[in-house]
């Protein structure tokens, strides 16, 4: 056959493309493989305590008891799908429950709504009996305030020993950090003292080991230059005690308008991103900062404005395929109740119901937000309180079980798909819708909402799910 173009033409055309090609692929190398937790629960530094997890598990099953006792209150409380059809009246709901203890197949069968509730409310418990937390975030910010210099120095101190005491308890949460004040001209020197006496005093107390997927949390970022200096400092600190080159991570607060977009008019994500010099593994989303920022009134700052929206997508788009996980806010309406018991002095049946009609109030909005943020393709969130836990597990929960059904038969129709492909000698090229239904069974997998079990349906093994890539169970089948 003829060609027109030249060989030397092509190779010189290849070449380029060679170079640029990998220098894509360098900013670009994909989402990450590694989990990333539903939440991140943040508490002030002077309160925090290597049990602190435990006892946020405990507290939370406490208010899930009290205000939840079954799963028939919780499908009404959430409007799960169906909860009309589930009964009002007290005998109807005791026969329904006594069902479901002695015999869940049958209710499966008999009750599909009832089955769905039954389903999430005992895989919640479960969660908050074995993993309530999994990221929290000691904080030297918001959820500590501006101290003395000489009290946040002790603090600082206190809250290294005592991850310290979780790591030899093995009491931590499966992923933990700190955050420091933002690095602005206010609040940089107290920022960087904390950083070092917390990164110092932790590795005295461990012989120089770091906790698992440990992390530092920088807010309020406004130019790149911050992140550099986080950086840098980084650097020092691993050439100064030891560690390994690359150990210390940072996150990315993303909550002013100047993060979203720089001085002239480009996304500044991309800038800040690359600043971090791969030591950023999350950017998370300040909700009430930002729209602070955007001159929201206070009144009408929430989750669901529709400036969050925008920078959400924003964050979404600058930074896909970069391997930085996203985070979203909080709700900052705590599902605690106005009345509280005096000493010899219970409630009365007013109060009662007006703390049922306020925590319930709060938890349905807790639990749209975290929806809202599932439905936009941010599988993380922040909790404030102990009380918040219940309901974070259930929106989730929820959110994956509710297409349990489909995405199994979806990935089971994809593998027959590749088979075939192989057979015929085609090339199978939709590999990337397939390893976004992984991810999905992945993340519910790994917060507890899908069970192992629950995934075989799809015929992949359980070596298949851990390997977290489609491309390799396709390979691995094809040889």
């Amino acid at each position: 056959m003829k060609l027109s173009l030249n060989p030397a033409t092509v190779e010189s055309v290849s070449a380029q493309l060679k170079t640029t090609n990998s220098q894509f692929n360098l900013s670009y190398p994909g989402e990450s493989d590694d989990r990333q937790p539903v939440h991140t629960v943040y508490g002030g530094a002077h309160l925090f305590q290597s049990g602190s997890a435990e006892k946020m598990g405990k507290a939370a099953l406490v208010h899930l008891a009290e205000y939840i006792p079954n799963f028939v209150v919780l499908a009404k409380i959430m409007s799960l799908e169906g909860h009309k059809s589930l009964p009002e009246e007290k005998k109807d709901i005791e026969s329904l429950l006594k069902l479901a203890e002695e015999n869940p197949d049958q209710l499966k069968q008999d009750n599909p709504t009832a089955f769905f509730a039954y389903t999430i409310y005992t895989r919640v418990l479960s969660k908050l009996n074995q993993e309530p937390v999994e990221d929290f975030r000691i904080d030297f910010e918001d959820g500590y305030g501006n101290r003395p210099d000489d009290e946040e120095d002790g603090h600082a101190a206190a809250a290294a020993r005592e991850v310290a005491k979780g790591m030899r308890d093995n009491s931590l949460s499966p992923f933990i950090g700190f955050r420091i004040k933002p690095l602005t001209e206010e609040h940089k020197l107290r920022a960087i003292k904390t950083l070092d006496i917390f990164i110092t005093t932790l590795l005295n107390e461990t012989n120089n080991l770091l906790p698992d997927n440990f992390v530092l949390t920088l807010p309020k970022i406004t130019i790149p230059d911050q992140v550099a200096a986080l950086v840098e400092l980084f650097e020092n600190l691993e050439s100064i005690t030891g560690l390994p080159s690359g150990s210390l991570k940072m996150e990315l607060m993303i909550e002013t308008p100047q993060s979203i977009l720089d001085s002239h008019g480009n996304s500044a994500l991309p800038a800040l991103a690359n600043a971090a010099e791969g030591r950023c593994v999350a950017a998370h989303f300040g909700v009430y900062d930002y729209t602070a920022s955007s001159n929201i009134t206070a009144a009408y700052q929430s989750m669901i404005h529709p400036v969050c929206d925008f920078a959400r997508h924003m964050m979404q788009v600058a930074l896909a395929g970069t391997g930085i996980q996203l985070s979203d806010g909080a709700t900052n309406i705590i599902p605690i109740g106005p009345h509280r018991p005096a000493k010899g002095q219970p409630l009365t049946e007013n109060q009662k119901q007006e703390n049922r009609k306020t925590v319930f109030h709060a938890w349905k909005l807790n639990y749209d937000d975290i929806r809202h943020s599932l439905k936009h393709g941010y599988y993380q969130g922040w909790d404030l309180h102990p009380a918040q836990l219940p309901i974070r597990y259930a929106a989730v929960y929820s959110f994956f079980l509710e297409g349990l059904e489909a995405a199994c038969h979806r990935l089971q129709s994809f593998m027959e798909k590749a088979a075939q492909a192989t057979l015929v000698g085609d090339i199978f090229d939709d590999a990337a819708t397939g390893q976004a239904l992984l991810n999905y069974f992945l993340r519910g997998i790994s917060c507890g909402a899908i069970t192992e079990e629950e995934v075989k349906t799809t015929g992949l093994t359980l070596e298949e799910i851990r390997s977290r890539s489609f491309n390799k169970i396709l390979q691995g089948r094809q040889s």
